[in-house]
């Protein structure tokens, strides 16, 4: 039986790696659009970063979750945190000798985000073991587990900013790199087992790629968990230039920094609210409730962000938009881990991630051509409003329904944590 102590010491660890990964990748993700603006005075080519970044996800996603149900979740993170910190020690590293141009920050940007998906995945995978050990319920850790992650992009934008301002861009690398061998190591020291049981099944002795595409059919069959899988997609293929290119370029072109990172806090410091109080909402409406609520609060909060007021004003929408989709992440997780057995958790996670990586490129390319054609004001007022019919849309979608329903997918008997 676990200890009050070791429950505790298990939490702290396993939270402790997930804020630190949400610090490292929103400063990353602050530093290198404005880096290659800086270099390049390229919208285009800040938006062709962006969209290349993704496709490691893509192919590397699905498989990565095999391998945090094989290899095991506490391996995976620990390495992908490694190599991921790595990837960003090589911006200073190749500055210094003088050859830090765009195609080499390209380079390292494709090979920092094919180790993200992992370290993301895996300490997912851990929560129901930290659950177990530490009493806490699924639905309030994961609504802690995200919000502490919305935590780290709280932290993360105003490091950036504050880096770019005074130590530049490229330094700025050393403090990513530092948290990634601290989460690294907090994962490391987890006293929790390193993979669930695997089934007995065909497919332990699979492929990964076999088993990759066992976990799609298997979210396949869970129609109401997949449609708004794919909902969530095209969400996100909408809305990811905001952060990656329009913001970047506004922001560049006003010299403003500082102003930036405290917009993307803004939104980060609602999503960490959100995600807190998924565990308080969960227990208040049905999920198909959340969702809704969710999609549509978050369209409409859009809108006065795409007006590009003065930062100031534009904070106050910022913080709503997060706070409205705040619940959505932890509800994916508590979906996952509700309506599939644990040692499937790993695959099925990949595959939505890889959804989710898959989708962005497209309108991040798009936004980056039509911020070069139209300007910044007119693509973020499409995307308002694209949002907007597409909120509306889901909302209606009657399928949506039965994620109160059992899942098809969902073992007979509740899942007891390993």
């Amino acid at each position: 039986m676990t200890t009050p102590s070791t429950s505790k010491r298990e939490l702290v660890l396993l939270e402790a790696a997930n804020i630190l990964g949400g610090v490292c990748n929103a400063v990353v993700m602050v530093v290198i659009p404005w880096l290659i603006l800086e270099r390049t005075d390229s919208p285009g080519a800040a938006g062709l970063a962006a969209a290349v970044s993704a496709i490691p996800g893509i192919l590397i996603a699905p498989v990565v979750g095999v391998l945090v149900d094989r290899i095991g979740r506490k391996a995976v993170s620990v390495v992908s945190d490694l190599f991921s910190g790595v990837s960003v020690l090589l911006f200073p590293v190749l500055d210094a000798f003088g050859v830090l141009g765009y195609g080499a920050i390209l380079a390292l940007t494709v090979l920092g985000a094919a180790f993200d998906p992992a370290g993301y995945t895996a300490r997912k995978a851990l929560i129901p073991n930290v659950s177990a050990a530490s009493g806490v319920p699924r639905d309030q850790l994961n609504g802690l587990h995200e919000g502490l992650f919305a935590g780290g992009w709280v932290v993360g934008p105003m490091v950036g900013a504050l880096g770019i301002a005074t130590v530049g861009s490229v330094a700025t690398m050393w403090f990513a790199f530092a948290a990634f061998v601290l989460a690294s190591a907090a994962v490391l020291a987890m006293r929790v087992p390193n993979r669930a049981p695997l089934s007995d099944d065909a497919l332990v002795e699979a492929s990964p790629w076999h088993a990759a595409r066992a976990g799609v059919g298997a979210l396949l069959r869970d129609k109401p968990l997949w449609v708004l899988t794919i909902a969530v997609t095209v969400i996100w293929m909408i809305y990811a230039p905001t952060e990656s290119v329009l913001l970047p370029v506004h922001f560049e072109g006003a010299d403003e920094p500082e102003a930036f990172g405290i917009v993307l806090s803004a939104m980060s410091v609602g999503a960490m609210a959100g995600a807190f109080g998924y565990g308080w909402i969960a227990r208040r409406t049905t999920r198909h409730g959340l969702v809704r609520g969710s999609i549509l609060l978050a369209a409409l909060a859009y809108v006065p962000v795409a007006l590009l007021p003065a930062p100031v004003v534009m904070v106050v929408p910022a913080l709503l938009l997060g706070l409205a989709w705040g619940p959505m992440e932890p509800l994916l997780n508590s979906l996952v881990q509700d309506r599939f057995p644990e040692h499937q958790h790993g695959r099925i996670y990949g595959v939505q991630l890889g959804l989710f990586y898959a989708a962005p490129p497209l309108g991040q390319l798009l936004a980056g051509g039509g911020v070069e054609w139209l300007g910044v004001d007119p693509v973020f007022l499409v995307i308002a409003g694209l949002l907007v019919v597409l909120a509306l849309g889901i909302s209606a979608l009657p399928v949506l329904r039965g994620l109160d329903d059992p899942s098809p997918a969902a073992p007979a008997a509740p899942l007891r944590p390993t």
